[in-house]
């Protein structure tokens, strides 16, 4: 029988729910499976840049947005789609009214839709009571994005496979500059250029421990995307500056704050960032544990 639902903050239709930004601190394509999906090794670790989520009980059914990106479709919405997903995998009959305050952007490599997919998917089992385990909810995640399931699982972590096949780690957590390029960078555009690398050598997360960093997408986003080879050609000169996933957005790396607040105000003018700290257990999992 499933649990009665969550009491307290977390039940709340005014309980802000995190979504975080992630970043991939390495990105390698290591082949592709016969389906067509690349096979990748990558590291993911959250910020504590989010969206918020709100979670109002409607008395049907439905499953609506409000708010949220203005050039997305309801019914393709990646919260509305993993609502429905989770009434479709459980039989439940009650309805939610999604809202959604967007701080993340579209097309950046921060993770900002499967995030809030993944907080929709555990915030719901929480609140509709349906009493799901981490895994049953990483494997419907994965239907919707192959970044949902770290998202579910809330630790910074080694990926494999599409980056579902998850290993934990404890990571530094520096202060990190983004930069946000003016433009829309296609994942599957990406993915589909006859130029990228497909068989890079696989490492370990030794490799990795040890300074292995390369991102194989960042050659094909920088021929393709001028606003994204300035950027980082610009953030180059002020630190270790890396893409995350397939861009836009880029960062470098910083132990103290004040540092990476200094770069970010020399920016060019016109030019967005911001500033966030690497996490390795997500704000979600706080926002489960609150009482």
């Amino acid at each position: 029988m499933p649990t009665p639902p969550k009491t307290g903050p977390a039940a709340d239709p005014a309980f802000p729910w995190p979504a975080p930004a992630k970043l991939n601190l390495l990105l390698r394509v290591v082949g592709r499976r016969t389906d067509g999906y690349h096979r990748l090794q990558t590291v993911f670790q959250f910020l504590d840049r989010c969206d918020q989520l709100r979670f109002t009980p409607r008395p049907d059914a439905a499953v609506r947005r409000n708010g949220g990106p203005a050039g997305v479709p309801e019914d393709q919405d990646l919260t509305v789609r993993a609502a429905r997903r989770l009434q479709e995998a459980t039989g439940c009959r009650r309805g939610v009214e999604i809202h959604l305050d967007k701080r993340l952007p579209l097309g950046g490599g921060l993770g900002g839709g499967s995030s809030d997919a993944a907080t929709t998917l555990v915030a719901l089992n929480r609140i509709w009571g349906l009493g799901l385990g981490v895994e049953h909810l990483a494997e419907l995640g994965l239907g919707l994005g192959a970044d949902v399931p770290v998202f579910v699982r809330g630790h910074a972590a080694w990926g494999e496979g599409v980056g579902e096949q998850l290993t934990p780690l404890e990571l530094e957590t520096p202060w990190y500059l983004v930069l946000v390029p003016a433009v829309l960078v296609s994942t599957r555009e990406v993915f589909q250029a006859p130029e990228l690398t497909r068989n890079s050598v696989p490492i370990t997360i030794t490799d990795f421990l040890a300074g292995t960093t390369t991102n194989d997408c960042e050659p094909v986003v920088r021929a393709r995307y001028p606003e994204v080879d300035q950027a980082l050609a610009w953030l180059s000169r002020h630190g270790a500056a890396r893409l995350t996933g397939t861009g836009a957005c880029v960062f470098a790396g910083y132990p103290v704050r004040s540092h990476a607040e200094a770069v970010m105000a020399a920016l060019p003018a016109g030019w967005n960032g911001f500033v966030a700290r690497g996490l390795n257990r997500s704000p979600l999992l706080d926002a489960m544990d609150a009482k």
